[in-house]
């Protein structure tokens, strides 16, 4: 199918695409890197009157460490996986961003349009719920900053207000010990998930001083597995700590059945994948310097 007609507008500057999300309200579309966007204006599942494409605003892309961590809401996936600057403690990132989709995508796509889209089966948002990420959002009233525990709200839904634009995402200095993975299966290359978890420990010693699980593709939302992160927190991860966590994340899902698999075997995935991403991430943690 061909998209509805729509107006188009390029904006120099942020300021000038807020004033047009202020004039235009629901009415206007934010496009990115249009990886999301373009699909849903193709099969007439958006139909704006106007599309803002802001993917050449200045000042909205890159990865900025010094102890924590932002990023640009226009860094595109491409240059998340190959950047230098997020090895060590930040190895989910690359390692969640070499997962997306195909080479197509992860060139023209953005973190902060995949993030906003709030596909259940997108990688970024388990990311975010795993790190406990901060998003910042502008509107032309100012800024505000929404935790990504309060940004999804449902499949396609987030807190997002209509005359709002993410413009970064923040993350915490970790404990000089930290460490991630991500894990996911999917039926091809460049598949969406069949289940994947996203997982980030610190460590205080030989203890878990804080552990963030994110699931994706097994519910209507990506989910934070409160119980098992609660179960690692303060204590000391063995094998029987690190199954029971496991166990905790996969009953914290909520697949469906589906072409991808029964819902029995969806949770046992996630509990596998809790198991060697909780693995991975502390031997990372170990060796990791934030």
């Amino acid at each position: 199918m061909f998209p509805a007609a729509f107006d188009y507008r390029s904006p120099a500057s942020l300021e000038e695409a807020l004033g047009l999300l202020t004039e235009h309200g629901d009415s206007a579309k934010v496009m990115a890197g249009g990886q999301s966007l373009i699909p849903l204006l193709k099969l007439r599942f958006a139909q704006p009157g106007l599309v803002i494409d802001i993917g050449r605003l200045p000042g909205l892309s890159g990865v900025t460490r010094n102890g924590s961590l932002t990023i640009g809401a226009l860094t595109r996936h491409v240059d998340i996986e190959r950047s230098k600057d997020l090895g060590g403690a930040w190895t989910i990132f690359p390692e969640a961003a070499h997962w997306i989709a195909d080479p197509l995508v992860r060139n023209q796509g953005t973190i902060g349009g995949s993030i906003c889209h709030a596909d259940p089966a997108g990688d970024w948002g388990s990311v975010m719920l795993a790190l406990e990420a901060d998003l910042v959002v502008r509107s032309a009233q100012g800024e505000r900053v929404i935790h990504a525990s309060d940004f999804f709200q449902g499949p396609f839904t987030t807190t997002l207000r209509s005359d709002e634009i993410l413009t970064e995402i923040r993350v915490g200095a970790p404990s000089k010990r930290a460490g991630g993975a991500y894990n996911k299966l999917e039926r091809k290359v460049g598949d969406f998930a069949t289940v994947a978890v996203a997982v980030q420990v610190e460590l205080d010693g030989d203890k878990v001083s804080r552990a963030g699980i994110g699931l994706t593709s097994v519910g209507s939302k990506n989910i934070k597995a409160v119980a098992a992160e609660k179960a690692l927190a303060g204590r000391e991860p063995t094998d029987a700590v690190i199954a029971e966590a496991a166990r905790l994340a996969a009953g914290a899902a909520e697949p469906k059945a589906d072409v991808r698999g029964s819902a029995e075997f969806k949770k046992d995935v996630v509990r596998v994948f809790v198991q060697r991403g909780l693995k991975t991430a502390l031997a990372r943690a170990r060796e990791a310097r934030a």
